[in-house]
């Protein structure tokens, strides 16, 4: 485990240090956090504990940690504000400092309810950024490419299962063989975030597709193991794929957007194009919250607005 700060002159004091180690290592091993967020995490905290000690003068201890108040927690905050975070950053950082305090509070350690009553910033919620229905088509369509193995197989059944049933690319690469789609089974159960079930339909086309990859596959495809498998037969890593969809868009001149999850962005927006209820989107995507799917509606809007402006004669 990484120290938690490089300088050679410490900010925190190796018991508080300690316990942020203990913390992250707790977040990676048993919430499954990514190596990105433990990342960012340690480096918010290193930069919280540097605040700390340059409020105290010494380097940062537990007492220190717990004895801070509510307008302390705004001083930090405006401290990162106006050393250029925005308000994503920001956010994540509190959502860190809130993480540590759940910790030592949950452990008995100490209890500290200041930085709970500090709002969390606003964040502005991007809109997802779908392809057309022709790019969309184009891009899982296996005419890009000149290669008919059982790897081009491979990536067009991947990329069906991501733009015909609107699957994260964790969910399409973590489908074990006995999931696969086939013509007496087109129905995927897939768990998603949060242990979330759903089940989503399979299109013919894709049914097609994880065929031809099976009966292609050099592999022997084991039932509970990986249906798709990487050129050394190993696990697929959702990096080739990205990799296909790159060498696609340089082909097919698509935009920067067209990337593997704009095949599920365009699943949505297509199904809401066509007349689909909200709420069996958010089915069919595995959302939590009905306000997480309601996002493809300002997409939706932004085309028709976009198709009158450009077809209206006063246009």
């Amino acid at each position: 485990m990484q120290p938690i700060i490089a300088d050679p002159s410490p900010v925190a004091a190796p018991e508080l240090a300690a316990l942020v180690d203990d913390w992250l290592d707790r977040l990676s091993v048993e919430r499954d956090a990514s190596d990105a967020t433990i990342v960012a995490y340690r480096r918010d905290m290193a930069q919280f504990f540097a605040w700390l000690s340059r409020e105290v003068g010494h380097a940062a201890t537990l007492s220190d940690t717990t004895s801070l108040d509510m307008r302390a927690f705004r001083r930090f905050m405006a401290s990162r504000r106006r050393a250029g975070l925005e308000s994503r950053s920001l956010a994540r950082t509190m959502s860190a400092l809130r993480g540590f305090y759940r910790f030592l509070e949950k452990e008995e350690i100490a209890a500290s309810r200041a930085v709970f009553s500090v709002a969390m910033p606003k964040v502005p919620r991007g809109v997802p950024k779908p392809l057309t229905r022709e790019k969309a088509a184009a891009l899982v369509e296996d005419d890009f490419t000149s290669k008919l193995d059982w790897i081009a197989a491979r990536d067009m059944a991947v990329l069906l299962l991501l733009y015909g049933s609107g699957l994260r690319i964790s969910e399409a690469l973590s489908l074990r063989t006995k999931d696969a789609p086939t013509a007496l089974r087109d129905v995927l159960r897939i768990d998603g975030k949060g242990g979330k079930e759903r089940l989503v339909p399979a299109l013919p086309v894709t049914i097609e597709a994880v065929a031809r990859y099976r009966k292609l596959c050099p592999y022997p495809l084991t039932p509970d193991g990986p249906l798709f498998l990487g050129a050394k037969g190993g696990s697929l890593s959702p990096r080739i794929i990205q990799l296909v969809v790159a060498r696609a868009r340089e082909a097919l001149g698509l935009p920067e957007t067209a990337t593997p999850h704009a095949l599920r962005h365009s699943f949505a927006t297509h199904l809401l194009s066509a007349g689909a209820d909200l709420r069996q989107i958010q089915e069919l995507l595995g959302h939590a919250s009905l306000s997480t799917t309601q996002i493809y509606t300002e997409v939706d809007r932004e085309r028709l607005l976009e198709v009158y402006d450009k077809a209206h004669p006063r246009g």
